[in-house]
């Protein structure tokens, strides 16, 4: 029997063996068998609850849209009013476009969905006693977790056992510091979280050390479960999606007036309430783009399946807009500007000669260290096997990014020795001594400097640098922590290459021509950095020292990072500061990280890239996961991005301009007309066939201008670009009132299937020359599938009134004359907007 009632003091104070019990596990962990049981049973592990996907709910969520419903409940009074056939056809052409956006973001999102099953988390589990990976949402009560570096804590857990394990739970203690973490039982009084030093906590992750954990809460029931039950934490908005808020807030705007004055004119001049009001509404679903979420589903899904082709996979959908707008990454250089395979080289005393002793000590710190796995410590073990089998491991102070060393004590033949390994000017601050030659001096001024000065001639070379340390420890005792890291005898330097990665310049070279600037954030020296830098051929504007970020304010450091492209041997808090600092001063920042310390600034940045190999608290934090870290990978993700937000915004600029002329139109028809310009249904049977014709448009090809260079929301230049070819539209519009009712004095149906059939081909053949700034069909053509939908929606919308379909909406079958004419207006308009295209583009650019 699960035990769920107790709480985590209560398990905090009780024996590892009763807590085991407690849960009904053991330290061989659950069976596959009884851990389903439990899923079904209690659900899932996640925050969201246990939600069954049910298709029928999901589409009447779809319903719930004001504009649907409104038209339902018009429908419903025309109904109540007689207007039986009127009501019948509102309510089928209002299911038909659900049902169709229904479809389209359904299937849309069941891709995504598979898609990002590929880099969904996973966490270690002991089950049937043996270490298996699972998804973290598949973990339940009495699991037995394995926590190790980078790992992220998938439930409120009791610590069965532990090895310097550091717990980094600042997202719900808000303590800066990581925190020890222990096994021991601790004493029954109350505490506060921060105090129960053997529970781990949902949300938190491993900084160093490892251990095993028991699961006692899993989702809501667990401590950050809690929270999200009183708080529901909105996400950060990205650019893209601020920008569809300022999108739809213009749109209302417009709206409301529009509608509103329809409405109370027709009302008071043409007595008819029932009337003006439906005609306002299918005036507002005219005026509104309501296919645009399905056109930004599609063209994301579409998006992502393209860039998963090119290695990169994407987490949420909002951010591929927002990779096409980048104009600024920061990276680190592993493994991005190099080739990821780090060797020993040199392992040098401070003279500068090869070292057995100073080989043998950081051979020891990395063969002992059980904290964040770390190439350089990979690459001393496998430089050579050295023979340490006289040596016993007996305490370890894990690293730190703050400290930026670690440290083992270990014995031999009864002496003890604490050996510190790291950032050389970080060991060197622990030393008060230095062994040269076999003699141990005292460190003067002038020693310092020429330990600093090899130190840097190595960096310079291209070389990473580690310094290295020793003390005899005379005291016995069984701990030891940072405080121990004094008084220390400086050994030497071990130095490692990461050479250049082949290929790399080309790309460099491409990136920067596409608008994208590369700015380096690393934790190792600037020396180091700008040789690479150098040999990759990437122009260094300027150098920025981790301690000399802190001199300056915030609003210096606003005008320092645009003309800096090296920051050196900066902390995660620093790396974020200078995020800050880009996004404040309006560039859309993308950040490219795979450790422990970049899950802060892949929060902080607008575009947060990690890769597939990342540890899973970089992979949790990130937008987008790359298959394997690569600039060349990240290239053509960010030129799909830029295809996405193209296409999508050819929908909003050509739905906003041929609709906004449209309704415009219909102001100046109420005005002078006896009639309505067009029946309500009409305008709703418009406006479903020319949404139709455009759900085709994310495969549409995008021209190589638009993906050169980042492209952001651009609200003036959409406000321009809708009053401009509005304005040409409602022109055609009038020209066509003017022709029908002055010239052929056409009857109210003549003249509303006249204006349907204009009105319908106007704006549903104008995307094929607003969708480039070429020339259409010669320098630019639209995709088969575009040229199809629109071709066929046309033919469809010009047949209707020529059947029996037509009576019910109130069409007339027109004569040959008149439909000549509506042909000859159309190609002069399409001709006429053409021109217009090419004026506006040399005045404006997006």
């Amino acid at each position: 029997m699960v035990q769920k009632e107790g709480s985590l003091g209560h398990y905090s104070s009780t024996s590892i063996d009763n807590v085991l019990k407690e849960v009904d596990s053991s330290n061989n962990g659950l069976s596959f068998f009884e851990a389903e049981k439990r899923l079904k049973e209690f659900g899932l592990n996640s925050l969201k609850g246990k939600r069954e996907s049910n298709l029928f709910f999901e589409f009447l969520s779809h319903l719930k849209n004001p504009l649907v419903l409104v038209l339902l409940v018009a429908a419903g009074v025309s109904f109540f009013f007689g207007g039986k056939v009127d009501a019948a056809i509102i309510i089928i052409i209002v299911f038909l476009g659900v049902i169709l956006d229904f479809f389209q973001e359904y299937n849309a999102g069941k891709a995504v969905e598979r898609l990002k099953e590929s880099v969904k988390t996973k966490v270690s589990v002991i089950r049937d006693g043996k270490a298996k990976e699972v998804f973290i949402d598949h973990v339940c009560v009495g699991d037995i977790v394995l926590l190790n570096p980078g790992s992220l804590v998938p439930a409120d857990a009791r610590i069965i056992s532990s090895n310097d394990l550091f717990i980094n739970q600042s997202s719900l203690t808000g303590e800066s510091v990581p925190a020890a973490k222990t096994h021991l039982k601790i004493s029954s009084r109350i505490r506060s979280l921060g105090e129960l030093d053997n529970i781990v906590f949902l949300g938190t992750s491993v900084v160093s050390g490892s251990g095993t954990a028991v699961v006692v809460r899993t989702g809501l029931d667990t401590e950050f479960g809690k929270i999200s039950k009183d708080l529901s934490a909105v996400p950060a908005q990205t650019e893209f999606e601020k920008g569809i808020n300022s999108f739809g807030f213009l749109i209302m705007r417009y709206m409301i007036l529009l509608v509103l004055f329809i409405f109370l004119f027709n009302s008071i001049i043409k007595h008819n309430i029932l009337q003006s009001f439906l005609f306002s509404v299918a005036i507002a679903v005219g005026l509104t783009p309501e296919l645009l979420p399905a056109i930004m589903s599609i063209n994301m899904a579409k998006g992502s399946f393209n860039m998963a082709k090119k290695g990169a996979i994407v987490k949420k959908l909002s951010s591929i807009p927002d990779f096409g707008s980048m104009d600024v990454l920061c990276t680190d250089k592993t493994g991005t500007l190099t080739e990821d395979k780090i060797k020993l080289v040199k392992y040098v005393d401070v003279s500068g000669k090869n070292s057995s002793k100073v080989l043998l000590n950081a051979y020891l710190t990395s063969f002992y260290h059980t904290g964040i796995v770390n190439p350089l410590d990979s690459a001393i073990r496998e430089f050579k096997h050295i023979p340490i089998s006289g040596f016993e491991k007996v305490d370890e102070i894990p690293f730190d990014f703050v400290r930026r060393k670690m440290s083992v004590v270990v014995e031999k033949s009864k002496k003890r020795y604490l050996i510190t390994k790291g950032a050389p000017e970080d060991v060197l601050k622990s030393c008060s001594h230095c062994e040269v030659k076999g003699k141990v001096k005292k460190i003067d001024v002038k020693l310092k400097n020429n330990i600093t000065k090899q130190y840097h001639e190595l960096s310079r070379q291209g070389f990473r640098v580690l310094g290295v340390a020793v003390k005899i420890v005379r005291d016995g005792k069984q701990g030891y922590d940072k405080n121990d890291e004094v008084k220390m005898r400086f050994l030497g330097f071990v130095a490692f290459l990461d050479p250049a990665k082949k290929g790399v310049k080309d790309v460099l070279k491409e990136i920067h021509q596409m608008g994208i600037s590369i700015k380096i954030l690393t934790g190792d020296n600037e020396l180091v950095t700008n040789k690479i830098c150098s040999d990759i051929g990437l122009e260094v504007k300027g150098i920025l020292i981790g301690k000399d970020i802190e001199k300056l304010n915030d609003d210096a450091l606003r005008v320092k990072v645009e003309n800096t492209t090296i920051f050196a041997r900066f902390s995660p808090d620093q790396k974020n500061r200078v995020i800050h600092a880009l996004k404040y001063n309006g560039h859309v920042v993308g950040y490219l990280g795979d450790g422990i310390n970049d899950s802060p600034s892949l929060k902080t940045a607008n575009i947060g890239i990690s890769v597939n190999s990342a540890v899973d608290i970089a992979k949790e934090s990130a937008d987008i996961v790359l298959t394997h870290k690569s600039l060349e990978v990240l290239k053509g993700g960010v030129l799909e991005g830029r295809k996405t937000f193209g296409n999508t915004i050819k929908y909003i600029l050509m739905g906003l301009s041929s609709n906004f002329g449209n309704m415009f139109s219909v102001l100046g028809a109420v005005l002078f007309l006896p009639f309505l310009p067009m029946l309500p249904i009409q305008i709703l049977l418009n406006n479903f066939i020319y949404d139709v014709s455009q759900v085709t448009i994310p495969t549409d090809n995008v021209d190589k201008e638009f993906i050169q260079k980042p492209k952001r929301w651009n609200m003036p230049f959409i406000k321009k670009f809708m009053l401009t070819f509005g304005t040409v539209s409602s022109l055609f519009d009038f020209i066509t009132f003017f022709i029908l009712f002055g010239v052929f004095h056409s009857t109210a149906a003549v003249f509303q299937t006249g204006w349907f059939m204009e009105s319908l081909a106007t704006q549903t053949l104008v995307i094929h020359i607003i969708r480039t700034r070429q020339t259409p069909f010669f320098k630019s053509t639209a995709s088969k599938y575009l040229l199809f939908s629109t071709i066929a929606c046309l033919i469809i919308g010009w047949t209707i009134p020529y059947t029996r379909l037509g009576k019910y909406f109130g069409f007339s079958p027109l004569p040959l004359n008149i439909v000549l004419t509506l042909t000859v207006l159309v190609i002069l308009y399409l001709v006429l907007v053409e021109i217009v295209k090419r004026w506006f583009y040399k005045r404006f650019d997006f």
